[in-house]
C-alpha cells in the first residue's frame, strides 16, 4: 500500500484528508496545518494513502498530546480515519499496523473511544480486534484503550481534570476547541457568529496551548460542549443545533 507521511516540507503542499476540498487560507485547513507543524517536530505522524481520499491516521508521543490523558512512554492516536469507498480494502489494517510498528519498542499505544461507535473517536470495536483494552472510563460516555507492549508498563488513565464533566462560566453554552481539527475551527468561528447575530449566550473557549489542553475537563478536547456548566457532547454542532441547544429548557 503507497502510504505517504506529512513532513516540515512537503506540508505546504500536500493535502490534510479530512479537510481535503478547503482552500480557503483563512479556514481551519490553515490553521490545521500550522498545529501541524508545530507538532511534527515533537514526534507527531500524520500518515496517509497516496490518493484524494480521508484515508489516514494521525499519533504522537503521549506526553505531547493535547489531550487530558496520562500515559507516559505511549502513542497516543489522535485520530484514524478511513471513509466511504476506501473501505473494505485493507487500508485501515495497513495504517493500523505501521502504528504498530512504531510502537514496538515503547510501552504501546493508547486511543480514546467510547461505549458505541460515535463520530470523531477511535472505532473501539476494531481496535479490539488488535489487542486493545478498555483500561479507563471517564463521563459521560469515554472509554481509554490501551495496547501494551509491556504488560508491567502502568496502564494509562485519564487525568482528574478530564472527569470533572463541568466548567463554571455561569448560565449559557461553552464551546472548547483547538486546532487540532480544521472542523472545529471553523464550526468554532460560526458559533461566535451566531453569538453575535442573535444575542445567544455562547462563549468560545480556543485552547491554544498544550497545557491548557490537558487540563480540560472532558476526554476530547479538541472540541466541547458544555451548558450551564454541564457536558452536553463532543461532536461539533451546527448553527442551527447550538440554537436548538440555546432553547431548551
Amino acid at each position: 500500500m503507497d502510504f505517504k507521511e506529512l513532513s516540515i516540507s512537503n506540508l505546504p503542499t500536500e493535502h490534510i484528508c479530512c479537510a481535503i476540498s478547503d482552500k480557503r487560507e483563512d479556514s481551519g485547513l490553515a490553521l490545521k496545518k500550522a498545529w501541524l507543524k508545530d507538532r511534527i517536530s515533537e514526534g507527531l505522524i500524520f500518515r496517509k494513502l497516496d490518493a484524494r481520499g480521508k484515508v489516514f491516521i494521525e499519533y504522537l508521543p503521549a506526553e505531547y498530546a493535547w489531550s487530558p490523558v496520562v500515559a507516559p512512554g505511549y502513542l497516543y492516536i489522535n485520530c484514524f480515519w478511513v471513509s466511504g469507498s476506501f473501505k473494505g480494502k485493507g487500508y485501515g489494517a495497513g495504517l493500523m499496523e505501521s502504528c504498530l510498528k512504531d510502537a514496538k519498542d515503547i510501552a504501546g499505544i493508547v486511543a480514546l473511544s467510547s461505549s458505541k461507535k460515535r463520530p470523531f473517536l477511535s472505532d473501539g470495536k476494531f481496535l479490539k480486534k488488535y489487542g486493545f483494552v478498555k483500561c479507563d472510563t471517564a463521563e459521560p460516555y469515554f472509554e481509554l484503550l490501551v495496547l501494551k507492549n509491556n504488560p508491567l508498563a502502568p496502564d494509562p488513565k485519564f487525568s482528574e481534570f478530564a472527569r470533572n464533566a463541568k466548567v463554571d462560566f455561569g448560565s449559557g453554552i461553552d464551546l472548547f476547541y483547538t486546532a487540532q481539527c480544521p472542523f472545529a475551527t471553523d464550526y468554532a468561528d460560526i458559533a461566535r457568529n451566531l453569538a453575535a447575530e442573535k444575542s445567544i449566550k455562547i462563549r468560545v473557549h480556543h485552547l491554544d496551548t498544550r497545557a491548557k489542553s490537558q487540563a480540560h475537563p472532558a476526554p476530547w478536547s479538541t472540541y466541547s460542549v458544555f451548558k450551564n456548566g454541564r457536558f452536553v457532547t463532543h461532536e461539533i454542532l451546527t448553527a442551527a443545533r447550538l440554537e436548538a441547544l440555546a432553547a431548551e429548557q
